[in-house]
């Protein structure tokens, strides 16, 4: 008996002795998880960068219309000459060069570029008398179907000069604007005609408006043939605006008290921001954050998913990374918005706490994402600017000594959601 009573005083004991230890040295153990960030652009790309439409011009009568545009893009229009079957005027269907090779803008007369076209959807008729002519015809598409391409018209009929019939002039407005000046000149040509609604367009060397030698799409049919131009403009609508490629980025785990990227409202602090902003190089902050202080892990993100190199994010693609975190932990990212001259996306300034309450955060964090300004060059039209990379000006543009701020500048851009989506998952 007296042994059982020693041993359980003995237990109890070293419980006790257990219990203080634990008490003395407890430190209750940080949350930790492992995340996966995937970035996405989400943007619809666009074969078209602005479009707009052309009115009903008669003998003497003009019209303007105004676009901004960097180089390397061409400018397209249609417009029916109306005594006639299907034709229409415009330059060739590789459009106007808005720049030579030197990277001037074209300006003055540009009549002689003019082309009139023949869609090949209905069958000629002499000019300006054919019963199936829009100012003779009882209703629309009334005439013989033709079943051709579009061509230069070569139908045996006689039309006056086009010089004679029409005058288009091009202005250069300053920076990438331009102003475009279309005059129905034909009161004393041969034949006087007006000129139907019509489109133009803004565009690269890969696009165009219509293809010589290809059929009529049914909105330029209507077009040539009519005068009819709301296909023609709800086709360019649906097709023509903004969008962007990102350029590779940064991400960084830090302390919750420091802000290793950017301070809003402070000029950049020189670790590599501007050129991740201005050029898409994240390769100079990628190196700073890899030995910051209160950075715990950081990294560059540069391959899209399913790629074998690292390269740009264009539309319908996605950039990722892993890494641990532990309770405390806040994270931050950056990449360049390329159609622009120094704009990036991140979160603010002091990044997204990583756990809340313990529980590690995951979801959808898009709302949390804002499109910043690194304020290091002066920002020009979104998509045309001559200093902005994808058309060969990174690091070319006026130096802007501002300060890290929401972009407000003016110009209007997409709504984040409609830009990228950033969403967390836990690994």
């Amino acid at each position: 008996m007296k042994k059982q009573i020693l041993f359980m005083l003995f237990s109890i004991a070293i419980f006790a002795t257990s219990c203080d230890n634990d008490d003395d040295n407890n430190t209750i153990p940080l949350a930790n998880a492992t995340f996966k960030v995937t970035i996405e652009n989400v943007f619809t790309p666009k074969l078209f960068q602005e479009h707009g439409t052309l009115g009903l011009l008669m003998p003497m009568d003009s019209e303007s219309f105004s676009f901004n545009a960097g180089k390397g893009s061409f400018l397209s229009f249609s417009t029916m000459f109306v005594k006639s079957n299907d034709l229409f005027y415009g330059f060739a269907d590789t459009g106007l060069a808005l720049y030579d090779a030197n990277g001037n803008p074209t300006t003055g007369d540009v009549t002689s570029q003019l082309v009139l076209w023949d869609a090949g959807t209905e069958v000629n008729e002499e000019p300006g008398n054919g019963p199936n002519q829009p100012m003779n015809q009882s209703g629309a598409n009334m005439g013989m179907d033709e079943n051709g391409v579009i061509h230069m018209v070569n139908d045996g009929f006689t039309y006056p000069d086009t010089n004679s019939v029409i005058k288009v002039m091009v202005s250069h407005d300053g920076g990438t604007m331009f102003t475009v000046t279309i005059t129905n000149i034909s009161e004393t040509a041969t034949l006087s005609t007006p000129f139907a609604p019509g489109v133009w367009a803004i565009h690269n060397d890969q696009t165009k408006l219509f293809t010589n030698g290809m059929a009529a799409s049914p909105g330029m049919e209507k077009l040539a043939e009519d005068g009819d131009n709301s296909m023609m403009d709800g086709f360019l609508s649906s097709n023509s605006g903004y969008f962007s490629p990102f350029a590779p980025g940064v991400f960084a785990v830090h302390q919750n008290n420091v802000m290793p990227l950017f301070t809003t409202n402070q000029p950049d602090a020189g670790n590599g921001l501007e050129a991740l902003a201005e050029d898409g190089d994240p390769s100079a902050l990628g190196t700073y954050l890899s030995s910051a202080g209160g950075v715990s892990e950081s990294g560059i993100f540069n391959t899209p998913e399913g790629a074998g190199n690292p390269g740009p994010l264009m539309p319908n693609n996605s950039y990722s990374f892993t890494f641990t975190a532990q309770e405390g932990d806040v994270l931050n990212l950056a990449l360049m918005l390329v159609q622009s001259n120094d704009l990036f996306y991140a979160f603010d300034d002091s990044g997204i706490n990583l756990f809340n309450n313990g529980v590690a955060i995951s979801g959808d964090m898009t709302s949390q994402i804002k499109l910043w300004d690194a304020g290091t060059e002066v920002n020009e039209y979104p998509g045309a600017g001559n200093n902005q990379p994808l058309r060969g000006g990174a690091g070319t543009g006026m130096d802007e000594n501002g300060v890290v701020q929401l972009v407000n500048d003016g110009f209007t851009y997409p709504t984040i959601n409609e830009a990228i989506k950033v969403s967390i998952e836990i690994q």
